[in-house]
């Protein structure tokens, strides 16, 4: 059985994968997606084209 992630964004646009059920850490909130390792990855490659921080893309 493969464990749940969710995946998380900070306030620089950045994404990540969290274990679901775990608090979220301070400077990061979830971005709606919830599932498997490897559909929560996906869902990031597809949703996070520029991986500059915003601060920089500005």
């Amino acid at each position: 059985m493969e464990a749940n992630f969710v995946v998380v964004i900070n306030h620089e646009e950045q994404y990540s994968i969290w274990p679901a059920g775990r608090e979220i850490p301070a400077g990061w909130r979830e971005a709606g997606v919830e599932g498997g390792k490897s559909e929560c990855l996906e869902h990031i490659a597809q949703v996070w084209s520029d991986l500059r921080p915003i601060s920089v893309r500005r």
